[in-house]
């Protein structure tokens, strides 16, 4: 019996992130990583992204969302709304699972310690290693963390669809943002992503069964 896509989309995830993790550990590189970087480059001219002058700057608005700031300032923004609507449950544990998870990339990162790139002139200011693409990971862990607890919030497919559906694609342009800025190689976004989503779909779970462990009061319509 095949699995549902529920678990086989997060579990597809967490394999994947691990042989990309395992794959720059061992010192090697992937091939596609310095040809996708110069695809956001003017030929000839590395130094310089693609497209009119105002294309970086907003690419460097999208990836400032996905900053300590930005998403800091939505988690933090999800959960006072999660508690004041009457779901302090889901409001700490959405709290404790970002900063679990800013604890992990941060671990991360110092273990693997890969170099960020160097075939282009980054566009952004950089003070950690590269991989995997903090911005990339800890965005899917919160956007798609506040999308899943709103869902299990609200009660209401067309919410939680909605909700996810927005999520996932800001998650996307920040991933892209980084490696336009030339601040990642792509391997790293998508190692981020991959990461995130097994690691928000893990999270969803759990508090999804604390929710139906819970008395009946925490379950009541604010």
């Amino acid at each position: 019996m095949p699995l549902p896509p529920r678990i086989l989309v997060p579990l597809a995830a967490a394999f994947a992130f691990l042989g990309l993790a395992l794959f720059i550990m061992s010192g090697r590189t992937f091939a596609f990583d310095t040809g996708l970087i110069l695809l956001f480059r003017q030929a000839g001219d590395p130094a310089t992204p693609i497209g009119p002058q105002w294309l970086p700057e907003m690419m460097r608005d999208i990836s400032g969302l996905g900053s300590f700031v930005g998403l800091g300032f939505m988690t933090l923004a999800a959960a006072l709304a999660l508690w004041l609507a009457g779901y302090r449950r889901l409001a700490v544990a959405l709290v404790v699972n970002v900063v679990l998870a800013t604890l992990v990339s941060t671990l991360l990162k110092i273990g693997i310690g890969r170099a960020r790139p160097d075939v282009v002139e980054p566009s952004a200011i950089v003070l950690t290693a590269s991989f995997p693409s903090g911005h990339a990971f800890l965005s899917a862990v919160v956007l798609l963390g506040i999308a899943g607890f709103i869902g299990l919030a609200s009660r209401h497919r067309d919410i939680t669809r909605l909700s996810i559906g927005l999520a996932w694609v800001l998650m996307l342009l920040i991933g892209v943002s980084r490696i336009y800025l030339g601040v990642h190689w792509p391997s790293d976004v998508l190692a981020g992503w991959c990461l995130g989503i097994a690691w928000s779909s893990l999270s969803l779970a759990l508090a999804g069964q604390g929710m139906a462990r819970a008395e009946p009061a925490s379950a009541r319509t604010p």
